[in-house]
């Protein structure tokens, strides 16, 4: 079955029949419309588009590197996946174009005109992944989704290091929204309060990009005890307990309890104020089902439901082709998603990721406007 290829073509046909002429800050223009919502049952299989070849190894480390509290784009570049090169990119060319006398840290020589010149992209991209001392000044975002995740504001100051005693320095702890969540979810689950936020206000100005997909919230559900028993008893065989007593058990639910089977289902939403449907929403879909499993598995629960609220949602002008392409296609059956649980959720590495089953129509290239 799969519940995330046709509402994903039905938005693109939508946006197509009645999205609006919009112009947009790349100058790249845009149809739009204001507001769509999607929901998708992750029982069902997960997420993955299958009417084009996802970047799953971008889709992973991404969200990896949000979990570590990471703003610099070199864990990214150095695990080939380079999302987020040209924000940075374009934050270098703005400082270094300023600049009154070439500095040679941040131009490259060109022995044919005997002149230094601007970088590439892709000289950028290699000068940040194999020097440190560059990446470390041009390879920030600023604070973005990492910073705000998992080290919002400032609500201590501890130091850094020490020499003979003394701090050599000081660095700022703010508040794990991330833990802060799990923490809730574990001990106050029907609370409607398990809110993660990446709209920071006072913070905005400081970022290569403001956060896209700016919030998310959780939501969880008792498990009827038939639903827990089929988590025991995929097959089935279940049924036999409900005519039984289950000695030494006083109830079904005790037997359960025994081996720590789920006892409630988690369900996800996210909101995004500004969506590109065609390169970015495919990827923004992975990425929360990714999260929502990794929640699920932190805190006992199965995995529910997954729902994408959108606004100002667009397909990009030099998009359109590619769109109409896609919407032609026929989808294929979802993949299905195996988790290794980590220690904690900051502990997961891309190895412990491993996506059965994933057939898929074949990619489609689009330029990303920046």
């Amino acid at each position: 079955m799969n519940n995330t290829d046709k509402p994903y073509q039905d938005l693109l046909k939508r946006i197509l029949d009645e999205g609006k002429l919009r112009w947009d800050r790349t100058g790249t223009g845009t149809i739009s419309i204001f507001s769509h919502t999607l929901e998708m049952d992750m029982a069902d299989g997960f997420p993955l588009l299958t009417t084009k070849k996802m970047f799953t190894k971008g889709i992973i480390h991404e969200l990896l590197w949000f979990l570590k509290g990471d703003t610099n784009i070199q864990y990214l570049v150095k695990n080939g996946v380079n999302i987020w090169t040209p924000d940075a990119y374009r934050e270098y060319k703005n400082y270094a174009g300023k600049l009154e006398e070439p500095d040679y840290d941040v131009h490259i020589d060109n022995p044919n005109e005997n002149r230094v010149r601007l970088m590439t992209i892709e000289e950028f991209g290699d000068r940040i992944k194999t020097d440190d001392k560059f990446a470390k000044t041009y390879g920030k975002l600023g604070p973005v989704y990492g910073k705000q995740w998992v080290n919002w504001g400032v609500v201590d100051r501890v130091p850094s290091g020490w020499h003979h005693g003394a701090p050599t320095g000081y660095k700022d702890i703010g508040i794990n929204q991330i833990q802060q969540a799990i923490d809730t979810l574990n001990n106050n689950p029907e609370s409607r309060r398990i809110m993660v936020s990446a709209w920071n206000v006072g913070e905005i100005s400081e970022m290569a990009l403001p956060p896209c997909h700016w919030a998310f919230e959780l939501y969880t559900e008792e498990l009827t005890l038939e639903e827990r028993f089929k988590i025991k008893y995929p097959d089935g065989s279940f049924y036999a307990f409900f005519n039984n007593p289950i000695y030494p058990y006083k109830t079904a639910h005790d037997y359960l309890n025994s081996d720590n089977t789920p006892t409630r289902r988690l369900s996800l939403k996210w909101h995004q104020r500004s969506v590109d449907t065609f390169l970015g929403l495919p990827f923004n879909i992975a990425s929360y089902g990714f999260l929502l499993h990794m929640l699920a598995q932190q805190t006992n629960m199965v995995v529910g439901t997954l729902i994408g609220d959108l606004t100002n949602v667009h397909i990009y002008k030099n998009h359109i082709d590619q769109c109409k392409e896609q919407i032609g296609r026929e989808p294929f059956a979802l993949a299905k998603l195996e988790l290794k649980k980590g220690k904690d959720i900051f502990s997961y590495s891309y190895d412990d990721f491993k996506i059965d089953n994933y057939i898929s129509h074949d990619s489609i290239k689009g330029e990303i406007s920046v």
